[in-house]
């Protein structure tokens, strides 16, 4: 049993920042009962990307050793927005908005966790039910200077950036989640520490026994400095094309590269210390790039799709052929034009009209084949031209 215990728990701290309490877990894993195991995702935006993967993952690897994944939707804290992390009040989405996205991450989720082992659930449904003195009652569990010891308050009172009321919910009621669920273990990324340590202690709180903590690293974006987000742009979505997926990885940096393998592929650790070894002896390290991008797309799709998204990275940037197949855009115009950063954006080849600027200053923009440096460029009406944004974005805009 013991040895059991520690296979596990190996495994379990693979790829981790931090376990507590790593007793306690082993306490919990000699019951003759799966672990609950919770994951809590709010539903900002509609789609998961490999950020997402990294816990989804972890939870995946726990449901193999045979525990029951708890994936928690928060619709009801989706609506407060979770200041984790952000300097500024962040704001919230409307109840549409949150179920539009929860119905999206409910069709996602299958792809990676076992249906069998998975119960999905929605914090609305017991938040809903709570009145305001029941609500009342749980904020008086905690005081002010108990939420301010959270790293992103306290740094926010000390430099005179507001903090609404509403902000200290959000902790609580992802902590009272953990109750209602009485969760055995708690998942989520490092920047959520605060809010997971309120699980256990409402749960002690609560008579319960408290739940453990694993606390996950957060992926870096596409730049390789900042947490990957659908809002910067740097993110590799897992409904994405194949072929947007694997050209995506494939740009990431040797670096980076590491980092992903270790967080996401579910290559054994002696074999991806073994391409280490390979790539400090001199093997090019695109060629576990390659692996790498086929691993993942092959997880969300087909194995035919991966070795098909290969061929046309080969094809597009190994031989400096075009896609395939081009989108097409109409884009209408009130004037006699639109600037070339407005057309960028409402194509859908950048996110914003800013980020189109900095890429045409970093001279990632090229119209027909032409690289191009003027960011005051106008495409007139009546005007057709093939865009280029990066290495794998294209799009045939016609003006009207």
């Amino acid at each position: 049993m013991t040895q059991q215990i520690e296979k596990q728990i190996n495994i379990i701290k693979r790829g981790c920042d931090e376990l507590l309490v790593e007793t306690e877990l082993k306490q919990k894993l000699a019951l003759t009962r799966p672990l609950r195991i919770k994951a809590g995702f709010d539903p900002t935006a509609p789609d998961l990307h490999l950020g997402h993967v990294v816990l989804l993952n972890k939870l995946r690897q726990l449901q193999d050793l045979g525990h029951h994944a708890l994936f928690l939707i928060g619709d009801f804290t989706g609506m407060i927005g979770d200041p984790s992390g952000k300097n500024i009040t962040r704001p919230s989405l409307t109840r549409e908005q949150v179920k539009d996205n929860a119905i999206s991450y409910t069709d996602q989720v299958f792809r990676i966790l076992i249906p069998s082992q998975t119960e999905v659930v929605f914090n609305s449904t017991w938040m809903d039910n709570l009145n305001a003195a029941d609500l009342i009652k749980l904020a008086a569990t905690h005081t002010v200077a108990r939420m301010l010891e959270r790293d992103d308050f306290s740094r926010r009172y000390q430099n005179n950036q507001s903090i609404a009321i509403h902000e200290f919910l959000y902790p609580l009621i992802q902590g009272y989640d953990s109750v209602v669920l009485k969760a055995d273990l708690e998942l989520g990324g490092t920047d959520q520490k605060f809010n997971l340590l309120m699980g256990r202690e409402l749960q002690k709180h609560f008579n319960q026994s408290p739940q453990c903590i694993l606390t996950m690293p957060l992926l870096e974006g596409l730049d390789g400095v900042n947490k990957m987000s659908k809002s910067t742009g740097n993110y590799i979505g897992i409904t994405e094309d194949p072929k947007e997926i694997f050209g995506k990885i494939m740009s990431i940096s040797d670096k980076l590269m590491w980092r992903y393998i270790e967080l996401l592929s579910s290559e054994p650790s002696e074999t991806i210390c073994q391409w280490k070894k390979e790539v400090e002896d001199g093997r090019n390290p695109r060629n576990i790039k390659v692996i790498f991008a086929q691993e993942i797309v092959t997880r969300f799709y087909k194995k035919e799709d991966a070795e098909l998204a290969l061929i046309d990275f080969e094809g597009r940037f190994r031989h400096g052929l075009l896609p395939s197949t081009i989108p097409e855009k109409n884009l209408h115009a009130e004037g006699d034009g639109l600037s070339i950063a407005s057309v960028l954006k409402q194509a859908g080849l950048t996110a914003s009209t800013t980020e189109a600027l900095r890429m045409i200053e970093q001279g990632g923009v090229k119209l027909d084949g032409v690289k191009i440096s003027d960011r005051t460029i106008k495409i007139r009406r009546n005007q057709t031209v093939l865009a280029q944004v990066g290495k794998r974005k294209f799009a045939k805009i016609t003006i009207l």
